[in-house]
């Protein structure tokens, strides 16, 4: 049997609940297959891959709009804003637009959303892009917000890009399964089996050519490319290198992930610098390249190319096995428990050959000397290792991450992962802090020279993190679908800019 045969029997066994896209009046409506299942659907997630594909722009929508080419806020909810002073920007907000369940959009509502999302008693992966800063929100008038920080935001309508706007009808104080927005789409249901989105009719904005879409999720890139070449999909937005053969239907794309360990350097022997730059060592890059693709790049900081902040001369660490051991013996003559039980907590599905790059990973540790096991997670398990609070009784370990900033500034990554405060940090340091807020208040040149400054201390004096590769992304579009993915394909996928071919 050859392998395309086996992929095709494969397809039809696992997609089985999707319905045919024979009929004339089904012809608007697609199917999206996704590498995993969404932990959940609470708007105030969207940052996390799968809960962002499904939702942004799509249920729900931010109050700007990044330009994938220019990195520049556009209107999105809000269509123009002002800084009043150095902490406070106005917003003047879109008239005529209702929220799915009926209700008006207004300042209130903006209020409402941003002091949900600030309030502590939701879980919000979103508030990390604002790293500590700390927001009040007044409503000037029904249609005028203005926000203020307790420290100079200068890109404050970048970072309002991910404040997702639901209903004041949503809860405040609980996470939910059912969120209402002023998109293009409503959902209509969410089982372990799928996602299903319908067109809201009263949506402010064009209509889109799609009018619903049923999500899946399947965790085998090979299953995932077979439905879409059979028809039983229309589109996947992740696939392996190696099932990207078709150039009719597969697209490359530099996406905007970086991928990365985080070092929890809270615990022996993390807390050593050597052991952090020996687990960098004793990585063989070239090799570990080949299960990502030629046009990988590597990494050395958790920016790409083209983010405000990113260093073009900071150079990724290489590999150098015998410099690896020779740390470690050092560390160990110090007196570091370099024996103790490191774990390396890796996500199921987080990118094509995810597992195959931990148990590589884990195995050139080992020969160096490290005692390191491997724990793949899905990714409700995954998320509670991701950000604070982190689980009570956790020993020292690396956490696979994968982390997006399309967003065009560094603002939206060094606070999240090196100030004391931030949501996926494990370190502690106050002049480090110190450094960070300086640089987040500034503007220009002194801007991108201070996160310039404060990757190379992340990576050459403290080696906090593994930084991996720079991300090429593979998507296999139907041939009845006029879309192709950019920069934004991996935190969203707006049904309203997929045409549909006659």
């Amino acid at each position: 049997m050859t392998t395309k045969s086996f992929r095709f029997i494969a397809s039809a066994m696992v997609v089985a609940g999707f319905a045919s896209h024979a009929t004339a009046q089904n012809m608007s409506e697609i199917n999206i297959v996704l590498p995993e299942q969404p932990a959940n659907l609470e708007p105030c997630g969207t940052i996390i891959t799968n809960v962002g594909q499904i939702l942004s722009r799509n249920v729900v929508e931010p109050l700007t709009v990044i330009d994938p080419k220019s990195g520049q806020a556009t209107p999105g909810l809000a269509t123009e804003w002002t800084q009043t002073d150095p902490n406070t920007w106005q917003l003047k907000l879109r008239a005529g637009v209702k929220f799915q369940d009926g209700t008006e959009f207004n300042a209130k509502a903006v209020q409402f959303s941003i002091e949900r999302m600030t309030g502590g008693k939701v879980n919000c992966s979103n508030i990390a892009k604002f790293g500590a800063a700390k927001l009040t929100v007044e409503a000037v008038d029904d249609l005028t917000v203005a926000i203020k920080s307790d420290t100079p935001q200068p890109i404050l309508p970048t970072l309002l890009s991910v404040v997702m706007v639901v209903s004041p009808n949503t809860p405040a104080d609980k996470a939910v399964n059912d969120p209402v927005g002023t998109g293009p789409f409503k959902l209509v249901s969410f089982t372990p089996q799928t996602v299903v989105l319908e067109g809201f009719d009263g949506y402010w904005g064009k209509k889109p050519d799609i009018t619903k879409a049923t999500y899946v999720w399947r965790p085998e890139s090979s299953i995932r490319a077979a439905m879409v070449e059979t028809g039983e999909a229309d589109l996947t937005p992740s696939i392996a290198i190696q099932d990207a053969t078709n150039p009719e239907t597969d697209f490359a794309y530099l996406n905007s992930e970086t991928t990365a360990l985080r070092i929890d350097a809270g615990f022996a022997p993390l807390d050593d610098v050597r052991i952090r730059k020996a687990l960098n060592l004793a990585i063989d890059w070239e090799g570990l390249a080949q299960l990502f693709g030629d046009d990988t790049k590597r990494a050395s900081q958790m920016v790409v190319v083209g983010i405000n902040g990113h260093d073009d001369k900071l150079a990724p660490w290489t590999f150098d096995a015998e410099q690896a051991r020779a740390l470690i013996a050092e560390a160990k003559a110090a007196g570091v428990p370099v024996e103790t039980e490191i774990e390396l907590i890796g996500r199921n599905g987080i990118y094509p050959n995810g597992t195959e790059a931990m148990e590589a990973m884990m195995a050139m540790w080992q020969d160096v000397g490290l005692n390191v096991k491997l724990t793949m997670l899905d990714v409700n398990d995954w998320l509670r290792y991701l950000q604070k609070p982190f689980p009570e009784g956790r020993g020292p370990n690396l956490l696979q991450m994968m982390h997006d900033n399309n967003k065009g500034d560094a603002a939206f990554t060094i606070p999240i992962f090196y100030t004391s405060e931030g949501s996926y940090s494990t370190i502690s340091d106050p002049a480090l802090d110190k450094e960070i807020a300086d640089a987040l208040a500034a503007t220009g040149e002194d801007r991108t020279n201070g996160f310039k400054a404060i990757f190379n201390k992340v990576h050459d004096e403290l080696a906090l993190d593994i930084p991996m590769f720079h991300m090429i992304g593979y998507t296999r579009v139907g041939t009845r679908l006029d879309w192709k993915p950019d920069i934004t394909t991996n935190s969203e996928i707006p049904l309203a800019n997929i045409g549909l071919k006659n």
